[in-house]
């Protein structure tokens, strides 16, 4: 079997700039793709693809198509077998076997050139919602709860605001306070995503659209709303913003009240974070969220 080729602009990515540990990972991968297929029993099937944090190699076993995906090893790699194990494909992409310590998982494979960004928004917005309802499914007690993540995040967000020079109004701080402080205890106690938005659904055959790399959490499924919005909002007119909120509330039977909280609440947060790493496009898209919402 000839090595599998880095391609060059994975080795390119920003990511691995400053990161030695990284660098050792990238140079390692061949050798990780060749083990891997050793003690599976796999074939390459194809060139690698990629995105910002993992390569993703097709591979096959007795004629059957999966896909092989190489990611640095870490607890993330941990939380994300055990999520694609408590969900087993409903709604996710299943997993087929995994090497955790190694950072290598075999997977279904899905055609990675076709994910739910590839849709007129209307439609792939609906799909999302389908798909939140459909992963609402009882959570294990050891998922982190969404009022856990308000409740460690919100004495920040003033100092936060603060320590960056208050870098917008202080009614939107507040609106995003206000709506956290509703949201440290859930409303329900029901699996969640907490990375679902257009990039993160692909096509496949099982199920026409199924979530990749998903983050298991328990609480409400509003949760993550926001990102379904900001990830495709220079698409979006003004008027389209609370209409797409709408649908994802009545596809995914959601509490309207409760979904316009963890929009305002996340939006906010992550216009924060998105101001302290140093992005640019990403605060005034939160910034026009937090506008057309909360006024």
């Amino acid at each position: 079997m000839s090595p599998v080729e880095v391609p060059t602009s994975f080795r390119a990515s920003p990511r691995w700039w400053h990161d030695a540990d990284g660098a050792a990972w990238l140079d390692a991968l061949p050798s990780l793709v060749e083990a891997a297929a050793r003690r599976w029993d796999l074939e390459i099937d194809g060139r690698p693809s990629h995105g910002s944090n993992a390569l993703v190699v097709p591979v096959r076993r007795a004629g059957e198509p999966f896909a092989l995906r190489l990611t640095p090893p870490g607890d993330g790699v941990a939380a994300e077998v055990a999520a694609l194990r408590f969900w087993a494909g409903r709604g996710t992409v299943q997993l087929e076997d995994a090497d955790v310590d190694a950072g290598v998982t075999l997977l279904e494979r899905l055609d990675a050139t076709r994910s739910l960004a590839s849709l007129p928004l209307d439609d792939a917005v609906r799909h999302l919602a389908r798909l939140m309802r459909r992963l609402a499914v009882p959570a294990p007690a050891s998922a982190r709860s969404t009022g856990d993540v308000v409740r460690d995040r919100l004495p920040e967000l003033t100092a936060d605001w603060e320590r960056l020079g208050q870098p917008f109004e202080r009614r939107a701080l507040d609106a995003a306070r206000d709506a956290g402080a509703g949201l440290t205890t859930p409303a329900a106690d029901v699996a969640v995503d907490g990375d679902l938005h257009h990039e993160q659904v692909l096509a496949g055959t099982r199920e026409p659209w199924l979530a990749v790399d998903p983050v298991l959490l328990r609480g409400d499924v509003e949760y993550d709303l926001a990102r379904i919005l900001w990830t495709r909002l220079d698409e979006m007119a003004d008027d389209d913003v609370p209409r797409h909120v709408r649908t994802v509330v009545e596809v995914a039977d959601l509490e309207p009240e409760r979904a316009h909280a963890w929009v305002l609440f996340r939006t906010v947060d992550y216009w924060l974070w998105g101001l302290a790493h140093g992005l640019t496009e990403d605060p005034v898209r939160c910034a026009r969220i937090v506008t057309l919402l909360a006024g």
